[in-house]
């Protein structure tokens, strides 16, 4: 089972005058794989210290093997996830976005103006994902099916780069 940290970006959301549709859609979506279980969910203003200070604590502490923030990834002058979370990543993982970029741009050419990142800090990966309920659990459900394999090999787990290192 992996674990997963779940950090919802919403002013409003913080201050108690918007429900966290988004988180709980995605809480339920990676609990329903059968291979994900949420141990820590968080909802911070648009803050990029705050971003920076929560995703450090996660990762450093080994709190998760993936984290999903969810909002702050559009064009607003408060949308900053995408620069927080490149202050605390050690190697980005280009493909992760881009190919969530290209699939939901299929669906709303609207896509293509998400700025969200991915990368890896220690051993967790970093995802950002839209902060509407659907485009979060859609641009995740492009992806899904591979982050176990990427968890695995941060973990170490992974037998074949044992084995490939024997050839």
């Amino acid at each position: 089972m992996f674990k997963v940290a779940i950090i919802t970006l919403s002013d409003k959301g913080y201050e108690g005058k918007r429900e966290d549709l988004t988180g709980a859609r995605l809480k339920d979506y990676v609990e329903n794989t059968g291979l994900y279980e949420v141990v820590h969910y968080k909802m911070i203003k648009d803050d990029k210290e705050m971003l920076i200070n929560e995703l450090i604590d996660i990762c450093d502490n080994y709190k998760a093997d993936l984290v999903l923030t969810n909002g702050g990834t559009g064009f607003s002058k408060r949308d900053i996830t995408p620069e927080g979370t490149k202050c605390v990543i050690e190697r980005e993982i280009p493909g992760i976005s881009e190919y969530m970029r290209m699939k939901s741009s299929e669906i709303t050419k609207k896509a293509i103006l998400s700025r969200g990142i991915s990368g890896i800090r220690k051993s967790s990966i970093i995802i950002n994902l839209p902060g509407s309920p659907k485009g979060a659990v859609e641009n995740l459900s492009f992806v899904i099916d591979t982050l176990d394999h990427g968890i695995e090999i941060l973990r170490g787990d992974a037998t074949e780069c044992a084995t490939s290192l024997k050839k």
